[in-house]
């Protein structure tokens, strides 16, 4: 299987979407921010392995918290992910940090501020 065939696009997606829920509600853990995503999942070919994607809303200590918490809750998830999902083989999760939402919002207010400036030499 290739890794952008159909078959592992759709096996990324449905893992992206029972993850979100998994870890939205059935993980307990309070280091975990509420304003949590999952951005995207990166399934591997064989199935073993699997990258997390994931965006916190909030400041530094506030995702790193939230990344702790994930990490120590890896085996909850992976088993409740084993029991929504029915895979051959049950995928090892590395949950990384996303930062591509923070960074739009960064490059949108940057963008406004230009226009804004722009608005005012004109006048």
């Amino acid at each position: 299987m290739r890794k952008n065939s159909i078959k592992n696009i759709r096996i990324n997606e449905e893992v992206r979407r029972e993850l979100s829920n998994i870890i939205r509600n059935d993980v307990k853990d309070p280091r975990i921010n509420m304003m949590t995503s999952v951005t995207s999942v990166e399934v591997a070919p064989d199935l073993k392995t699997c990258k997390v994607y994931i965006s916190v809303l909030g400041d530094r200590k506030a995702r790193q918290d939230t990344m702790e918490g994930l990490n120590s809750s890896k085996k909850f998830i992976r088993g409740a992910l084993a029991r929504t999902v029915n895979l051959r083989n049950t995928p090892e999760l590395t949950f990384l940090e996303d930062d591509s939402i923070e960074y739009g919002v960064m490059m949108s207010k940057m963008i406004d501020e230009v226009s804004k400036k722009d608005e005012r030499e004109d006048d």
